[in-house]
């Protein structure tokens, strides 16, 4: 919450920015308000999630603190908010540079977090949805076990479903993935899976040099 406020202040200040100075995409092209909505909270699920999520995978100095959120062992709604103050960061820092690239109002910024909010919960929550539906779900958005793949202790599944809200992204750039959770093992194999509710473990993670990986 408070990284959240914090963070967030200076993403809002680059929405009132943008706004002013009629900067950006949206202040370029007309759109119907319509169009607007549908565009952006398509476009920010590129740079608030798929794009520094995707580079957090493939960066090791990125990627140790990317560590924390994939430790967790027991993958449930609680996993969805379990990132390093470092990830931070990174997330909010794409997610300013989506704000400038579309000229993002703040209006529109808020409709994006507050939708992004719903589906990480949604993705990470811990409960089973008949196969039909989940798979018709992952057609066009990222459902419970298509983003629970992605949650899976080691490679190739572990580097795959980067969206949040759309799955398209990931079929777009051909990191998509499908797998049924009952054939997959939450946490990291390069990690002690008994200190995955350790929170003094967790934050030095990125700075462990006894943690190895090849990322």
């Amino acid at each position: 919450m408070v990284l959240n406020l914090i963070l967030g202040f200076f993403t809002v200040k680059a929405c009132l920015w943008v706004t002013e100075n009629q900067f950006g995409f949206f202040h370029w092209v007309h759109l119907p308000l319509s169009i607007k909505v549908v565009f952006s909270l398509f476009m920010m699920d590129f740079f608030g999630q798929y794009l520094p999520h995707y580079a957090m995978h493939k960066y090791k100095w990125m990627w140790k603190f990317h560590l924390v959120h994939h430790s967790d062992s027991k993958v449930d709604v609680t996993t969805g908010t379990r990132h390093h103050p470092g990830e931070w960061l990174f997330r909010e820092s794409s997610t300013i540079l989506g704000v400038f690239v579309l000229g993002l109002p703040v209006g529109l910024y808020f409709l994006y977090r507050s939708t992004a909010a719903i589906f990480t919960h949604f993705n990470h929550a811990n409960f089973k949805m008949p196969s039909a539906v989940d798979k018709a779900i992952a057609l066009i958005f990222v459902s419970p076990n298509m983003h629970k793949a992605h949650h899976h202790f080691e490679r190739p599944l572990t580097d795959t479903n980067f969206s949040n809200i759309f799955s398209i992204w990931d079929r777009l750039f051909g990191t998509y993935a499908y797998e049924d959770p009952k054939n997959l093992k939450y946490g990291l194999d390069v990690l002690d899976e008994a200190q995955d509710e350790n929170l003094k473990y967790q934050l030095k993670l990125p700075f462990d040099k006894n943690v190895k990986t090849d990322y």
